[in-house]
């Protein structure tokens, strides 16, 4: 009896070592970062080419993207542009105009373009080699997200603008300095009230992410990769036009030499209000996307103040939403217009 006690005290005792080992084991399971499942070993460069198909498959639940005819971005444009117009003697040809224009088109932190009118078409463009033009104009934006334009930018303008139309044989007509800073500070005032942009920070619940982990997940709801490092984004409908969602994670973490082993604990989904027409409905987008990602990821929403967003505040960011729309179709700088993309930027 006294054996068989000691052989069962031996074999309970290895029971309960293993349990130990396994709990230890379970613990540092799920403290490790979530990683993105391994696919293949051979490297992919990031493209909407190279991903999977299922990868590439906006569900349902997300608005379907077709990319639309590429169409010219308006450039003057006198709501938001100071415009000097320019007189030529006879016309003359885009590869002399060309070889004049200036080697920087900002002046500041404003951008400035210089069109002419195609004597074939009639239409004002970007001079082009091949075409004539007998009438040109430049333009100088009056306002961005970095302010209104000053009298410093402006005559850094104008001296470009000057020695451009010397060298083409053109003369200029001036606007007043006085007349077009105010213009510039009135529609700062106007607009920078309206420029808005949503964002929801995902924070996880439990164990921490790999960079790969968020981007594969994300990849399952038609986000592909961005130009900036950390970033995935859902494209635009329009070719060439911002994207219409974005997240990001930390750029540092994305950067690392291994990514599959950098670790995240939030990630932020964003779109910017000013760069996105309504029509292409952003903002359910923005809100069915970070539900999704929230439960996909065992994270919970959060705002700035790291409160969890609740139904009520989606619907209360809503209604606001709609009055920001109305007030920029009254500026004539609708959401998404060309007008209100080189404002807002």
């Amino acid at each position: 009896m006294s054996l068989n006690l000691t052989w069962s005290l031996v074999a309970l005792g290895a029971v309960v070592l293993l349990a130990v080992l396994a709990q230890g084991w379970w613990t540092a399971h799920r403290a490790r970062p979530r990683r993105a499942a391994a696919i293949s070993d051979a490297r992919v460069e990031p493209s909407m080419a190279g991903m999977p198909a299922d990868a590439l498959a906006v569900p349902e639940s997300m608005p379907e993207l077709r990319l639309a005819p590429l169409r010219r971005v308006a450039r003057i444009d006198a709501l938001i542009d100071a415009i000097v117009p320019m007189t030529l003697e006879a016309p003359v040809s885009g590869e002399l105009l060309l070889a004049h224009q200036p080697t920087s088109r900002r002046a500041g932190t404003k951008p400035f373009h210089v069109e002419g009118l195609d004597s074939e078409t009639g239409e004002w463009d970007a001079p082009t080699p091949g075409r004539r033009y007998s009438e040109l104009q430049a333009g100088v934006q009056l306002a961005s997200r970095s302010g209104p334009l000053n009298e410093i930018e402006y005559s850094e303008f104008l001296q470009k603008v000057g020695a451009f139309a010397d060298a083409v044989g053109a003369a200029t007509d001036v606007p007043d300095m006085l007349e077009v800073v105010a213009r510039a500070r009135e529609l700062d005032g106007q607009a920078g009230p309206l420029d808005a942009q949503l964002t929801v920070k995902l924070r996880s619940n439990s164990v921490a992410w790999s960079v790969a982990y968020v981007q594969q997940v994300a990849a399952r709801h038609g986000l592909v990769p961005g130009a900036v490092p950390g970033r995935m984004v859902l494209p635009s409908a329009d070719e060439g036009a911002p994207p219409l969602l974005v997240l990001s994670v930390d750029s540092q973490a994305a950067l690392a030499e291994t990514p599959q082993d950098s670790v995240v604990r939030e990630c932020v989904l964003s779109f910017d209000v000013p760069q996105s027409p309504e029509s292409a409905e952003p903002f359910p987008a923005w809100h069915r996307l970070a539900t999704t990602l929230a439960d996909d990821m065992d994270a919970t929403a959060v705002d700035d103040q790291n409160q969890p967003v609740m139904l009520q505040a989606y619907a209360a960011i809503g209604r606001e939403l709609g009055d920001l729309y109305r007030r920029l179709e009254a500026l004539d700088l609708a959401a998404g217009s060309p007008a209100a993309r080189r404002l807002f930027s």
